[in-house]
């Protein structure tokens, strides 16, 4: 088999493993008799974990020849920290699922940049991560919508159940990955940059990530949108559905397939895009979906308000998902600490995600699931203010190949 196309089925069956029961979670306790605010307090614990976790699984990318087995191990932890849930309810066997979940889900998202780094180096990164990403929302179309009929015909264990069997599936995709087709000096970064005297490529030092402003700032603007952003999802599903106006599974499942076939379409043309109006205009775009999105949700609560709400998030998300990794690696090309790079952005991202359901939840409960929505969308405006402030520096950093051979500061 062509290693690109189980690359790629890898990316579709991964889709359902990395975030375990993933938005089914919040309805799923809510038929266990959980409110709102806690199920937001096992959210945050998660994602607390995982924001932790990404950065030491970059580095463990970087530093390993062994990415695939990386991916085998994740996949299985994974699932099985998603199985349990279906054997016990308690607050604390829930929260040590999420943790687990989160930190073996952690090393999934660099592993496969660096994989996907490694086979088809810097030039071609950007065509065939957008390829993984279609592959991967489409996915989750698959599975959410399994998932829903699966759950609404046969409960919530189908729905376990399947995550099983897709946690099977990505570990046979990855092994069809052969072992040689990944160049590990390019999969950190290292492909194009010169060699030392004594023959062999060198990596930068951490500091580096440091010193690169437009990384950093890139960071800070993507904790505050996903802040706003992260919680939507599932208080969507539990305010619909609170208020009699779907099946809590078919629900759930609906608002995942709309999302992500809206993903799927702007992963096709996020590439395309990102040459006509490059990185900074393309991840703008998707700063200004969230608040409008905020808006809509808090208007409409109502079983086809889903179209509108999930259509928003599909443009930001599947957007963000290809410019985010493929901006990263453009602006840390040569360093050999991409993928760490990548484990950072997701780091300092994790901030905003892990706050956010503690923080809709804890909204809906006191003032209403319409004012959790408004405050959701307001606060999300902070990155928009903030790409919009350092638009200049950002745009030339976006728009110019960086190789630390010749510039290791990397202060733009």
């Amino acid at each position: 088999m062509n290693p690109l196309y189980a690359l790629e089925g890898l990316n579709f069956f991964m889709a359902d493993v990395q975030a375990g029961i993933g938005p089914f979670l919040g309805v799923f306790l809510q038929a266990q008799g959980w409110h709102t605010a806690a199920i937001g307090t096992v959210m945050t614990l998660g994602g607390i974990a995982g924001m932790l976790a990404t950065s030491p699984a970059g580095a463990l990318v970087d530093a390993t020849a062994h990415k695939r087995g990386i991916i085998v191990i994740a996949g299985v932890m994974t699932t099985l920290a998603s199985l349990v849930l279906w054997v016990s309810h308690s607050f604390a066997m829930v929260a040590a699922s999420q943790i687990f979940t989160a930190v073996t889900g952690a090393a999934l998202g660099p592993a496969i940049a660096g994989v996907t780094l490694g086979m088809v180096r810097d030039k071609g990164f950007d065509r065939q991560f957008g390829r993984n990403q279609v592959f991967n929302h489409a996915g989750n179309v698959v599975g959410a919508a399994l998932s829903g009929w699966l759950g609404w015909r046969y409960g919530f264990g189908a729905v376990f159940a399947l995550t099983g069997v897709f946690g099977v599936l990505t570990i046979i995709s990855t092994l069809l990955i052969r072992r040689d087709a990944i160049d590990h000096d390019s999969a950190r970064g290292l492909g194009s940059v010169a060699t030392d005297a004594s023959g062999h490529e060198h990596a930068t030092g951490f500091r580096v990530l440091l010193t690169c402003r437009p990384l950093l700032l890139l960071a800070a603007s993507l904790a505050m949108f996903h802040l706003g952003n992260a919680a939507m999802l599932p208080l969507y599903s539990l305010a619909v559905v609170a208020a009699h106006q779907g099946d809590p599974s078919a629900f759930t499942a609906q608002t995942i397939v709309v999302a992500q076939l809206v993903m799927v379409v702007a992963a096709c043309f996020a590439n395309r895009l990102i040459q006509r109006i490059g990185y900074w205009g393309v991840i703008l775009i998707t700063f200004l979906a969230l608040p409008l999105r905020g808006l809509v949700a808090a208007t409409f609560i109502t079983a086809w308000g889903v179209w509108p709400v999930q259509a928003l998030d599909g443009i930001g998300a599947g957007l963000q998902s290809v410019a985010v990794p493929a901006l990263v690696v453009r602006l840390l090309q040569g360093t050999g600490r991409v993928n760490v790079g990548q484990g950072i952005v997701m780091t300092v991202q994790g901030v905003g995600a892990a706050l956010s359901p503690a923080l809709g939840g804890v909204l809906a409960q006191h003032f209403g699931y319409a004012s959790a929505f408004l405050v959701l969308g307001a606060v999300s405006t902070g990155s928009l203010a903030l790409w919009l402030l350092f638009a200049t520096a950002l745009k030339k950093a976006c728009g110019v190949l960086r190789d630390i051979a010749n510039d290791a500061t990397l202060t733009t």
